[in-house]
């Protein structure tokens, strides 16, 4: 048995799911941590290190622990440092890529796996559609993982997606480390490919788009607006701004404003007035001097989003953040610490008001997993807003609901 564990984006477990099925040619793969004792052959892990390797290393730590003489690859988001601090706990230790495990591991025929029923969910299915970026963002070191941007061709999109409907699946997220920057380097554009799939691809599905950076986006930004309004898309977008203000994002190489950031929020919010909104935020930036930080508190309050995902700075070696953060443009972790609470008290309060907009409606939503509350189902509705529901449903069942209350991270509803 090999076991593949995947951390991080959807991006990472589309191409965890990718390793598992070129190891399933000749071998049973499982995506959960084994029991004591079980017959392990190997285990892969996926890891994800953009907010640091503690995550990553406890990952290792507890595979190694459990299981010292199996076989450990890893791959994902490995940097030179990663690397380094995993050789310490396990010197086994193997680091390959999706494209080296055919010919590592048993096959070396090189063919691609294009799609397969083995996924982490039966009615979820991840399509990378790009890997790398065209950004060199300062604090970033995925990009010193994946590379510049490479996109696959719309065909092969096109096809994977069929087949995944046809299989099942009610969910069809399209990824990368960039979705925005799709197409770039093949003559094409996000907004032409979802147009694509829906064009040629019938059936009841929806799709979430993965993130995508605002100065891409921007380039095709109506069609995209129009796709939107075929009900097939999920209503949600996901623009990572990063900062509220220009001095900041000109020190994270970011080639965006905020004001890039205002207009796009502006225009899917009020083109869709259930939108869902996400975007991600880094607080402590060095040299973030208080008058930027309230630029993003400013920013954030104008632009309502409902998902944030906030970010203590951290500084990754071998990017050019890091050897920022080594001078006297650092800021006190403290100052993080209160910057970072005051940040996420304001969406917190934003993103319930957003929520409340919803109370009193009657919609369809469709199951995803179980509670975190004991009794109860997570759903998602057409905002891709998680929508909480008494009981105990199967996963992608089609649920007619009320909304009657209203949290910051998710809606309350009783099933009709």
């Amino acid at each position: 048995m090999i076991f593949v564990l995947s951390q991080g984006c959807a991006a990472n477990f589309g191409d965890g799911e990718k390793i598992a099925r070129v190891l399933s040619r000749h071998h049973e793969v499982r995506f959960d941590f084994p029991e004591a004792g079980a017959d392990a052959e190997a285990f892969f892990l996926n890891v994800c290190t953009v907010k640091g390797n503690a995550q990553a290393i406890k990952l290792l730590t507890k595979v190694h622990d459990a299981y010292p003489d199996v076989l450990l690859f890893v791959t994902g988001c490995a940097p030179k440092d990663f690397r380094e601090e995993a050789v310490k706990i396990h010197p086994q230790v193997k680091f390959t890529s999706l494209k080296e495990i055919p010919a590592l591991y048993g096959d070396d025929t090189g063919e691609q796996v294009r799609t397969s029923t083995l996924r982490e969910s039966p009615f979820t299915g991840i399509v990378n559609i790009e890997e790398g970026c065209m950004d060199a963002c300062a604090f970033c070191s995925t990009r010193l993982v994946k590379g510049r941007l490479h996109s696959f061709t719309p065909e092969l999109i096109v096809e994977q997606v069929d087949a995944l409907v046809n299989d099942g699946c009610y969910e069809i997220q399209l990824t990368g480390q960039d979705c925005a920057c799709y197409g770039f380097d093949i003559g094409t554009n996000l907004a032409e490919l979802v147009q694509k799939i829906l064009a040629k691809v019938p059936g009841n599905y929806k799709i979430r788009l993965g993130m995508g950076n605002p100065r891409h986006m921007s380039m095709y930004l109506e069609a995209l607006l129009d796709c939107f309004a075929d009900e097939r898309l999920y209503k949600f977008v996901h623009i990572p701004v990063q900062s509220g203000s220009d001095r900041v994002l000109l020190a994270m190489n970011r080639k965006h404003t905020a004001e890039d950031f205002r207009r796009l929020a502006t225009l899917f919010n009020t083109r869709f007035p259930r939108f869902t909104l996400s975007t991600d935020l880094i607080v402590g930036f060095p040299g973030e001097a208080q008058s930027d930080f309230e630029q993003t508190l400013r920013l954030v309050e104008e632009t309502r989003p409902t998902v944030c995902n906030i970010t203590r700075f951290v500084a990754r070696p071998g990017t050019p953040a890091a050897r920022a953060e080594a001078s006297a443009d650092a800021v006190d972790g403290n100052i993080k610490h209160e910057r970072s609470a005051l940040l996420f008290d304001t969406f917190q309060k934003i993103a319930e008001e957003n929520n409340r907009k919803w109370v009193g409606e009657t919609c369809t939503v469709v199951t995803e997993k179980k509670g975190y509350r004991e009794g109860t189902t997570i759903c998602r509705n057409a905002a891709y807003r998680p929508v909480a529901v008494p009981g105990d449903y199967p996963a992608g069942t089609s649920l007619r609901v009320r909304i009657t209350g209203a949290e910051p991270f998710a809606l309350i509803a009783e099933v009709l």
